[in-house]
Formats: C-alpha cells, sequence, structure tokens
C-alpha cells in the first residue's frame, strides 16, 4: 500500500489549502483570489518543504473551463472586431521574441548562465514546450524549468496587483454570449472542449486543453449555436486548480541548489514586465486602445493565466486571448527554428 504522502491524502489536502486560500483572499478582496492565493500557498509550503501536489489532471480541467468561458464572448460581431487587430496581433507575437532575448541577455550576464539555457529559460512560451525545446539545444532542462515557472507566478501576481490599484478594473465593452444557463448544454459543451482538447495534445500542441475547448466554443459562439452560460463558482473553481498545480511546481531544493539564478531570473523577469508594458502604452497610444488591456495582451505570462485575468477584471478579454494565442503559435513555431539559425550564424557554418 502506497504511504499517505503518495496517496490521495496528499493532493486532498492540497485541494483543501487551495480552496481555503482563495476563500480568504477573496474575503480580503484581493485581485485574482482563486488563482493567486492557492498558486502563494502552494508554492510557499513547498517552498518550506511540505511537499505538497496538485489532484492529478487539476491544471488541465481548469483549462478546459476557462477555455469555454472565453470561448463565449466570441460572438459573430466581437470575432470580426478582434480579426481586424490582425497587424496588432502578429506585433505581439514579435514582442514575445524580442523579450525572449531580452530576458537572456539579462540572465546570462547576472547569473554567467550560458546563452541557450538563459534563453530558453526566458522565452514567454508554454514552460514544458520551452523546457523540452532547450534540452534538445543543450540548455539545462532543470534550469529551464524553474526559471518558466517563476516568470509565470512572478507576472501572475505582479499584474493583477498592478493592474487592479492601478483602477483599471471594469473597463470591458465586450462581454460574453447572452444565454442562460443550461446544465445539459454546458456539460455537453465541456465534454466536447476536452474531447478536442485531448485529441490536440494527442498530437503535441501545447496547451491542448486550453485551446481545444477555446476553438469548440468560439466556433460554436460565431455560429450563433445556442449554448448555455458558465457560472461564476465553476469559473472560480477552475481558477483554483489551476493555481494548485502552478504552485505545485516548487521545491525547495530547487531554489537551495541555485540561489543567485533565482534571483537573476526574477531580474530577468522584472525587466521584461516592465519593457512589455512599455511597449504596450505605445501601442495602446498608437491604435487608440485601452492601455491595461494591452498591457494583458502582452504580458508574458502564461495563456490561462492571463486571459482570467482579463476576464476577471473586465479588460478586452476577446482582444487579451487573441494576442496571447497568437504569442504562444507565434514562439512556438519560430523559437526553435529562429535559435537554430541564429547559432549557426554566430559559428559562421
Amino acid at each position: 500500500m502506497k504511504a499517505a504522502r503518495e496517496s490521495w491524502i496528499n493532493p486532498g489536502l492540497a485541494l483543501l489549502l487551495c480552496c481555503a486560500t482563495g476563500a480568504f483572499c477573496a474575503w480580503l478582496r484581493l485581485p485574482l483570489p482563486w488563482m493567486i492565493g492557492p498558486l502563494t500557498a502552494m508554492a510557499a509550503c513547498n517552498l518550506a518543504g511540505v511537499g505538497l501536489r496538485a489532484p492529478p489532471g487539476s491544471r488541465q480541467l481548469g483549462q478546459i473551463v476557462v477555455g469555454t468561458a472565453l470561448g463565449l464572448y466570441f460572438t459573430p460581431l466581437v470575432a470580426r472586431e478582434v480579426v481586424s487587430f490582425w497587424p496588432l496581433l502578429l506585433l505581439g507575437g514579435v514582442l514575445a521574441i524580442f523579450l525572449g532575448v531580452l530576458g537572456g541577455w539579462v540572465l546570462a550576464r547576472l547569473t554567467g548562465t550560458d546563452a541557450t539555457t538563459a534563453f530558453f529559460a526566458s522565452v514567454p512560451g508554454g514552460a514544458t514546450e520551452m523546457t523540452i525545446l532547450g534540452e534538445r539545444f543543450g540548455a539545462r532542462a532543470d534550469r529551464v524549468a524553474l526559471a518558466q515557472s517563476l516568470r509565470i507566478l512572478a507576472v501572475v501576481i505582479v499584474v493583477p496587483f498592478a493592474l487592479t490599484y492601478s483602477g483599471a478594473h471594469g473597463a470591458d465593452l465586450y462581454q460574453p454570449a447572452a444565454v442562460p444557463l443550461d446544465w445539459g448544454r454546458l456539460a455537453a459543451l465541456l465534454a466536447g472542449g476536452a474531447a478536442v482538447g485531448g485529441l490536440v495534445a494527442r498530437l503535441g500542441m501545447p496547451n491542448a486543453f486550453m485551446f481545444g475547448p477555446l476553438a469548440v466554443a468560439t466556433a460554436l459562439t460565431i455560429g450563433e449555436v445556442p449554448l448555455s452560460s458558465l457560472p461564476t463558482p465553476l469559473s472560480s473553481a477552475a481558477q483554483v486548480l489551476l493555481g494548485c498545480a502552478l504552485g505545485a511546481r516548487f521545491e525547495r531544493r530547487s531554489l537551495q541548489s541555485a540561489p543567485r539564478y533565482v534571483c537573476g531570473v526574477l531580474a530577468s523577469v522584472a525587466t521584461t514586465i516592465a519593457a512589455a508594458a512599455g511597449f504596450a502604452w505605445t501601442v495602446a497610444t498608437t491604435w487608440g486602445l485601452p492601455t491595461p488591456t494591452l498591457v494583458l495582451a502582452m504580458a508574458p505570462g502564461g495563456i490561462a493565466e492571463m486571459c482570467i485575468t482579463a476576464k476577471v477584471l473586465q479588460l478586452g478579454v476577446p482582444l487579451v486571448t487573441a494576442a496571447q494565442v497568437a504569442r504562444v503559435l507565434v514562439l512556438i513555431t519560430t523559437t526553435g527554428p529562429g535559435f537554430r539559425m541564429l547559432r549557426g550564424f554566430r559559428t559562421g557554418s
């Protein structure tokens, strides 16, 4: 029989802790309480050596709900408006490449990390995908994984707090499709999204359980197929699962073995957040769009986390979602070939 630590008791206690801290942060009226509460609680406990684990499939379940909720915003009118911003979406993808180069340069200069590891540790793409891709090119997988987790942790905490206390809450003119709650249709919608997400995952696509449900819900909403609204408690539960899964990535031994590297990563992330915010302000001024919406659209965080932040703070959900999806797609398709070409150029081959 498995020890209690390796049984359902460990993730059960982790989930209970996450729900309690989420509720406490909501009572304190903190921004994004149901995600930030569980995320910080899990990270703090694991960095203290407790060793909590997230329930199996928690991130995937959270992404299914979040992807479905975001897809409900893409009515035909909204979809046409978002498509009209395609130059901005492409520009955001190019910015993400620049942020990876900038962050990698800062990290390498501050910590002496080799250029390959520093670059893949700093590219704001999928954490798992960048770790695997970096390992193929000779980067240290453990350092890349640690840096990517720290990046998401820092961005998820800093950006929502900064936007909330800057008074940016509630500026969104977009609303999800106005349909009543129908539990049968909602269950079918979530199941369909999960099935497509599973299929996409088998094809090796990153964030499959985010993209699959998002694509299904978006296609049905654009097609004006009667769906269902998504209740707030279900959205909050998804945030708890995402926060729990993210916080579970941290281990005490990782930070103890490389304190200088951790400090360098945090400095690198701070630099890229500032650069992305400055770029977002410039683009917002040029395009005549709300700056807070562009900050979220350009933020180097996880796609699910930034999109749910936009939803909770009511800041241009469709545009933020489209920009974050475009960023991930651009990075996944160009990072490997671009790095190979750059390395070949530097070596003269």
